[in-house]
């Protein structure tokens, strides 16, 4: 869904909006054609659980509430697989999380140029 740059930035400007208005902090995001990568701060009160919550059922709705074409391709309206992964960034410094995520950003795009 995401090979075209309109619906990557609007994706990335969705998210920065949810995260801005439940208190949370964007550090790193990158999105690649099928999956994000994305390194957020949340609030001391906030569960992973609930951020994901607030992140992917958010964006999927404004996804599907700004472009009702959206319809045509999801018609149950289930932009989002299930799947899932989350964790803390206990057991490894926040640069070396960050800089996963721009590398992956770097090998998407340059995988980009030689693709289809």
């Amino acid at each position: 869904m995401f090979r075209q740059d309109k619906y990557k930035n609007m994706l990335e400007k969705i998210l920065h909006e949810i995260a801005s208005e439940k208190g949370m902090k964007i550090l790193s995001l990158t999105v690649a054609s099928d999956h994000i990568h994305i390194a957020v701060d949340l609030p001391f009160s906030m569960s992973q659980s609930k951020a994901l919550q607030f992140l992917k059922g958010g964006s999927s709705y404004r996804l599907f509430r700004e472009n009702e074409h959206f319809a045509l391709r999801y018609p149950r309206r289930h932009f989002w697989s299930p799947g899932k992964f989350a964790r803390s960034v206990g057991d490894a410094d926040l640069d070396t999380v960050v800089n996963y995520i721009q590398q992956h950003n770097e090998n998407q795009t340059t995988l980009a140029g030689f693709g289809a």
